[in-house]
């Protein structure tokens, strides 16, 4: 188990002073048996007249801030101190079932897991269903485990990491037509190549958290992106193609989401002309350690609707 701080700084500057409409942040992690959420501060400056969060229909935390007034700068401040455990993929019983591919889910999952197996990218030329198959050995079952990590690494090893600052998705043909992607393109070609084998899979957004002993990461110093597989027995495991990580090793899970259209770690309006907008400063640090005292005296983050006590 380690202590993990995770310091995320987002300034949206104007020319002129401008309104600012709703915006809506998903910057803190989720809690599971393998992260466990310490405490938390979020400071926005001007303040905003509302703070609230939610749930969204995945679980999601999401923080919502409504506004009053003008201002030439929009500055969101997140703080975030939780306990990591890392779990190796090679512990994990999976059921015996599943343990070969390929395989069948049962009945009883397949109503839940549906959504998450069912392609949503353009493919007409079937060039990911062409692409897939070459992990796969001719005319003979996988370790599915084994499937999953070559498939891992083969991205890793075959597609250059590249950043990419435009909005949305990579369409996964074109990144194998490119060979390269930013992590949120390598995820998701990750995740139709899985989907195309008839397993479900679904997008993470996060944080990676590089250590000090010269791992070679990529995606650090901004929010990461990965993919997660539902395998019987361990459920839903991380898989990230950009670094070649099998498990959830440095990987801080915020959002998992079956289309990453939903998993927009912050985004909001406001009022004013376009050419007033200047542009927009991203810091992110994820360290080691970290204390609860420090995060007291300031602002936390609102507690989800759902999860307030009744008065």
């Amino acid at each position: 188990m380690s202590t993990i701080t995770i310091k995320h700084s987002t300034t949206y500057k104007y020319r002129k002073p401008v309104a600012f409409g709703e915006h809506r942040m998903m910057l803190r992690p989720l809690s599971s048996h393998d992260q466990s959420l310490i405490a938390a501060r979020l400071v926005i400056t001007p303040t905003p007249t509302d703070l609230h969060g939610i749930l969204d229909a995945y679980g999601n935390h999401v923080d919502i801030a409504r506004f009053a007034g003008r201002a030439r700068e929009l500055r969101f401040d997140s703080t975030i101190l939780l306990e990591h455990v890392h779990t190796d993929i090679h512990d994990l019983e999976i059921e015996e079932f599943a343990r070969g591919y390929p395989f069948t889910y049962r009945a009883d999952e397949m109503a839940d897991l549906t959504h998450f197996i069912e392609r949503e990218t353009a493919d007409s030329d079937c060039e990911v269903e062409r692409w897939t198959p070459t992990f796969l050995p001719a005319d003979q079952p996988i370790d599915t485990r084994e499937l999953l990590i070559n498939l891992t690494h083969g991205i890793n090893e075959t597609f250059r990491h590249v950043r990419r600052d435009e909005k949305g998705i990579q369409p996964p043909r074109r990144t194998l037509e490119l060979g390269s992607g930013s992590c949120r393109d390598l995820a998701m070609l990750m995740i139709d190549a899985v989907r195309a084998l008839g397993m479900a899979a679904r997008f993470v957004s996060g944080y990676l958290h590089i250590p000090g002993d010269g791992e070679d990461y990529v995606g650090g110093g901004n929010t990461h992106a990965w993919a997660q597989v539902y395998l019987p027995g361990p459920g839903w495991l991380d898989f990230d193609p950009s670094n070649g990580i099998v498990g959830n090793r440095d990987l801080i899970r915020v959002a998992v989401v079956p289309d990453p259209r939903h998993a927009i770690p912050l985004h909001g309006t406001f009022m004013g002309n376009p050419a007033d907008y200047v542009g927009m400063d991203v810091e992110v640090a994820v360290i080691a350690g970290g204390a609860a005292e420090s995060l007291k005296p300031n602002a936390n983050f609102a507690p989800p609707i759902n999860s307030r006590k009744s008065p």
